[in-house]
């Protein structure tokens, strides 16, 4: 796998405050959201851009969210998300 660090101007946050202050404010935002499909969505978005986790998932989300990163796009996101969540839905429902 290529190193995608050398190929993102994304700097992710490097200390715990600023990790805990980034997730409290997460939490603050989708707690606004009624909608249960916003909701998932922005957890999954904001989880995966504050990259909290000191394990290699972290790698994971930085290649899936290498598009919204640079360009602050979330339509490709968007696109994977919402196919998954049919998918789900019609294999195991």
């Amino acid at each position: 796998m290529a190193d995608i660090s050398q190929s993102t101007n994304y700097v992710p946050l490097d200390n715990g405050f600023q990790i805990r202050e980034a997730l409290e404010m997460s939490c603050d935002l989708v707690n606004l959201k009624s909608n249960v499909f916003e909701k998932s969505l922005l957890v999954l978005l904001l989880l995966s851009h504050i990259q909290a986790f000191s394990d290699d998932n972290k790698r994971t989300a930085r290649i899936i969210m290498l598009l919204f990163y640079e360009q602050n796009n979330v339509s490709a996101f968007k696109h994977i998300f919402i196919n998954q969540f049919e998918f789900a839905v019609n294999t195991y429902f």
